[in-house]
């Protein structure tokens, strides 16, 4: 087995190579490739030293298995050829082909099932906002359906990637110094602060990312769902946060729904409102877990659900949903 990390320079290509590492996925070699810029850094994996090789439109791609790319859209659009032409699977994590009706779009907590099928050796890992809320939505589903779903999220500064990590950790540090302070990676400073815009707004007024989480949810749980989202970025160095509302077609008992999260896969149910136990991004870093508290029934709704939820977004907001992706490819012999 043969894997290829592409973009390995930025913070999901970090987190791809630890993911692999902690999950022992099965590779027998490990190529990492990325821009003219990263090209000849290296980087230790499983103790051995390896060399980032430039991204290049040739024939580098020949034997290689399957191909982990996060180098935004425009590169995965480019290069998409060059990586899949010889048989290799790219599991890709931006959002180029999302949407495209024959790449699937999957969480494998959801709809694995969805990879039997991959006609263009192309897999689309959906949005981290999505992944984290459809996770959760998958085991309430099953016991009825949902019907309609509102959403407030509270995104980390993570989701813009490592430079924007860095520029609130600058930020705060400036703050505290007294000193003017540095904007350049959103649109307005983020510490001390509440951005309502993640992504750039759209003709209806929802931004981009709101409208990744209504259409993707559809695509990857095979559903007519109406998904109402207000996307907010705020002053948290990693792990999104999200206030679910859902509406079901039955009423459902709160135990229900209780016993249903809490033997879901990929969830852990923290929620003793009592003793003070909620999901918060402080404490849930880097693991593998969706977060779920808060649960509790819609006063306004008798059919309604509502509840919290915390999720790693460079973690399974992107890279461990890919590997997760990889390792169900092999497992199925699917690659």
């Amino acid at each position: 087995m043969k894997v290829a990390v592409v973009g390995v320079s930025g913070a999901v290509g970090q987190e791809f190579l630890k993911v692999l590492d902690e999950r022992q996925f099965p590779l027998d070699e490990l190529v990492l490739f990325g821009s003219s810029r990263s090209a000849g850094k290296q980087y230790t994996f499983k103790g051995k030293t390896l060399t980032v090789k430039e991204l290049k439109e040739n024939n580098d791609f020949k034997d290689i298995d399957i191909a982990l790319t996060s180098a935004g859209g425009g590169t995965s659009r480019k290069f998409a050829h060059t990586i899949t032409k010889h048989g290799a699977i790219m599991i890709d994590n931006s959002s180029a082909f999302r949407m495209d009706e024959d790449v699937p779009l999957v969480v494998p907590e959801v709809n694995a099932a969805d990879l039997h099928s991959i006609p263009r050796n192309i897999v689309a890992n959906p949005n981290c906002t999505t992944i984290q809320m459809v996770v959760c939505l998958k085991p309430i589903n099953d016991i009825s359906p949902i019907k309609k779903v509102h959403a407030a999220t509270y995104q980390a500064a993570s989701g813009a990637g490592a430079t924007a990590m860095a520029e609130l950790e600058q930020q705060i540090k400036e703050i505290a110094a007294g000193k003017p302070v540095t904007v350049e990676q959103f649109q307005y400073q983020l510490a001390m602060n509440l951005i309502p815009q993640v992504d750039v707004f759209t003709e209806n007024g929802y931004t981009k990312e709101e409208m990744k989480m209504y259409n993707e949810s559809r695509k990857i749980m095979h559903t007519d769902i109406q998904v109402s989202s207000t996307c907010v970025r705020v002053s948290v160095l990693r792990n999104h946060s999200e206030a679910i509302w859902v509406e079901t077609e039955d009423e459902l008992d709160l135990a229900q729904v209780r016993e249903a999260l809490a033997s879901a896969e990929g969830v852990t149910l923290q929620d003793d409102p009592e003793n003070l136990v909620y999901p918060m991004p402080l404490g849930s870093a880097s693991k593998d877990d969706i977060f779920v508290g808060r649960l509790r029934k819609d006063l306004s709704n008798p059919k309604g659900i509502t509840f919290w939820c915390v999720g790693d977004q460079i973690k399974k907001g992107a890279a461990l949903n890919a590997v997760q992706i990889a390792e169900y490819l092999v497992k199925e012999g699917l690659v």
